[in-house]
């Protein structure tokens, strides 16, 4: 995967800020542009760029494949809120490790099924562990967009004590 990074268009507003100070994102940019054959550089608008691409079958194999960045997206937004959540219960994590797997139905021509894999380290008895999974597939966006569209989503959590 090549990640670009550049100077982009930093003009527009991304992010308003709430009476308690916190920024809040109220608008989302993404951007696609054409490189070569099937290779497109996405960017939000911002500072951050991503290379999509088909595997070599097809494309150049150059990064991921739009759906492929979906489930990475997803992936990541579990990790991000579960983190978010821990530490607003003030709980110490050790170490987490997210992996996903996802289906990709011929019939439906797009992610039936996604079957995640979560280690989390932590000190903390695992029933609080547990809690914070279930407040984060509550709160992951993602997690949201890919519920609504009739994902079948499971979760295998591992808890080890550090």
């Amino acid at each position: 995967m090549i990640i670009l990074s550049g100077p982009e268009d930093l003009t527009r507003p991304i992010a308003r800020i709430k009476p308690d100070g916190v920024k809040s994102l109220t608008t989302l940019y993404a951007n696609a542009k054409l490189v070569k054959d099937f290779r497109i550089d996405v960017d939000d608008g911002r500072s951050h760029a991503v290379c999509l691409d088909l595997p070599l079958d097809s494309g150049t194999d150059m990064g991921p494949s739009a759906l492929e960045l979906a489930l990475m997206s997803f992936a990541g937004c579990y990790a991000t809120i579960f983190v978010l959540t821990a530490s607003k219960m003030r709980v110490s994590l050790k170490d987490l490790e997210v992996s996903a797997e996802a289906t990709k139905s011929e019939e439906a021509g797009t992610i039936t099924k996604a079957e995640f894999h979560v280690k989390v380290k932590s000190t903390i008895a695992e029933d609080r562990i547990k809690r914070i999974h279930e407040l984060t597939l509550k709160n992951c966006p993602v997690g949201k967009i890919f519920d609504k569209a009739g994902v079948k989503s499971s979760y295998n959590l591992e808890v080890a004590k550090e």
